[in-house]
């Protein structure tokens, strides 16, 4: 991300400032520069990454925004349909509860595997890196962030078609993308056979080939699933299902004390 000195030392913003008869984004006039002209991809990445996007930077980040938005009744779906059955007069609200499961289990991995992209990066030896971290997640009996899908089996298709599309875009330098193929090959050995790449592990050599930090990447997922988390609202709305999911819970999950037993259903 590009970034100026501040010679004041006092803290600035560069992201937007506004007279009385006009309003701009970084250095583009809202009006004149963007409205009609720019696709929101495209002020979403000058806005995040501080620089005009390139063409290949925004098919890309389309392609993994498409990915991220939608996995069905997933914790972060669960949660959105939840809390709006509780609060209909609280759309945000309910967005927000999903937003909330954006982490390092569900829909944000990519964080967590573009962190050990970056060691192998960094390591003098990449090889003996990405084995390093295969054997310590093997040790452990977990999975490697960026590998394994418990829905998607033998192979994630979401990922490989991720590569693929990158692998089509002669703009992109490919350093981190072979750092993540390095790494799956170093898991496949630990595990004594393949193990698929999922899609966040994908999507974190993605977003790093055009240049999205690691410690941001888990934004892209945070806007992603919003819309689709909009989308579970109004399904919400046509056809509910919270008193469903709720009823379905409590008579999975019977209590097992010493208080008087509930008259049975």
């Amino acid at each position: 991300m590009t970034q100026t000195a501040n010679p004041s030392g006092k803290p600035v913003t560069r992201l937007c400032t506004h007279t009385l008869t006009s309003l701009h984004y970084r250095d583009a006039n809202l009006v004149e520069d963007l409205m009609g002209k720019a696709t929101f991809t495209e002020v979403m990445l000058m806005q995040i990454l501080g620089r005009k996007p390139r063409p290949v930077d925004m098919r890309i980040t389309d392609v993994v925004l498409i990915v991220l938005m939608e996995h069905g009744l997933t914790p972060s779906a669960i949660a959105t349909r939840l809390i709006y059955m509780s609060a209909p007069e609280n759309l945000q609200g309910a967005v927000s509860a999903g937003l909330l499961a954006v982490g390092s289990s569900f829909v944000g991995t990519m964080e967590n595997c573009s962190q050990l992209l970056d060691r192998v990066l960094a390591a003098d030896d990449p090889d003996a890196e990405a084995q390093a971290i295969a054997r310590h997640y093997r040790a452990q009996k977990a999975a490697v962030p960026g590998f394994g899908h418990h829905l998607h089996k033998p192979v994630d298709p979401r990922a490989y078609k991720l590569l693929e599309l990158a692998g089509a875009e002669p703009e992109l330098g490919g350093e981190r993308i072979r750092a993540l193929k390095r790494l799956s090959a170093a898991v496949d050995e630990a595990a004594g056979r393949p193990i698929t790449i999922n899609a966040t592990g994908a999507v974190a050599a993605l977003l790093g080939e055009i240049g999205v930090p690691t410690a941001v990447m888990r934004g892209f997922a945070v806007i992603s699933r919003a819309a689709g988390l909009v989308a579970h609202i109004v399904e919400e709305q046509a056809s509910p299902s919270g008193r469903f999911i709720w009823d379905t819970v409590e008579h999975a999950i019977p209590y097992v004390g010493n208080a008087p037993a509930g008259d049975a259903p």
